[in-house]
């Protein structure tokens, strides 16, 4: 399985913050996780950053390499500062391909999203979920992953104007039911019209943890460091953080 995290807060913070500089950051994650529940070892197939910037619009990095061999990332990742961002390092599901294409965060406008997990049965099991895309969709996904339908799905909800929780929370709990035994932990991060982000982070059959502080919430599938204020998401959780000034994400159960 992957591992990746998410961050918003009222003022912008380095993406190494996050990202590279933490003792259990999730570059340390990528070669060494703590909590991967049986799948897989190391996250060597890919990485990712999707961020918005000051001015409202958003930008991504991604390569389909280990993230620490990556000197250029890692340097601009000091360098770049924002106030929401998404991160996510890759361990590529048996079968599926390892291309930047592949790897998350995927990102539609200021719309950021990333899969951690792994659908059962697939590609059979999201086949009449899959059904429900026009044609066009499934020809441009960027890849013929589960992760890529499942943004497909949440993006056709977030065009129809449904609420980034209730989007997410459709699909994960219409997959789930799908292909039971899945592994659904995925991040959102997106804006209103006035451009205020909300994320929305789920927890299924997969670790998840929060952290507040004055820079913010900082979800992420591994606790970022040692600090006692880290709280782990119960399975079969969603985390829904309103508003880049949110001190406290709302937690609610997805049964």
């Amino acid at each position: 399985m992957c591992r990746h995290l998410a961050h918003v807060g009222p003022r912008p913070v380095t993406l190494a913050s996050r990202v590279t500089e933490p003792s259990h950051s999730l570059l340390v994650q990528a070669y060494a996780p703590a909590d991967m529940r049986g799948g897989g070892t190391v996250n060597a197939d890919g990485f990712g950053v999707g961020w918005l910037a000051g001015d409202g619009s958003a930008h991504s990095y991604r390569r389909p390499v280990p993230m620490w061999t990556d000197a250029s990332f890692l340097d601009l990742a000091t360098a770049v500062a924002s106030p929401a961002f998404v991160a996510a390092v890759r361990s590529a599901t048996v079968g599926m391909p390892v291309s930047v294409g592949a790897c998350a965060p995927f990102r539609d406008g200021t719309r950021i999203f990333s899969h951690n997990g792994v659908v059962r049965g697939w590609p059979g099991s999201l086949a009449d979920l899959a059904g429900e895309l026009d044609t066009e969709t499934l020809m441009t996904l960027e890849a013929p992953t589960d992760s890529a339908v499942l943004w497909a799905l949440v993006r056709r909800h977030l065009d129809a104007g449904k609420d980034p929780a209730d989007a997410v929370l459709d699909v994960v709990t219409r997959a789930l039911a799908a292909a039971p035994g899945s592994r659904l932990n995925v991040l959102l991060l997106t804006t209103d019209h006035t451009g205020d982000p909300t994320l929305v982070a789920t927890a299924v059959d997969h670790a998840l943890s929060w952290r507040a502080g004055p820079d913010g919430v900082t979800v992420a599938s591994e606790p970022l460091d040692d600090d006692p204020d880290w709280v782990a998401v119960p399975d079969l959780s969603a985390v829904v953080v309103r508003g880049a000034g949110a001190t406290t994400p709302e937690v609610t159960s997805l049964t």
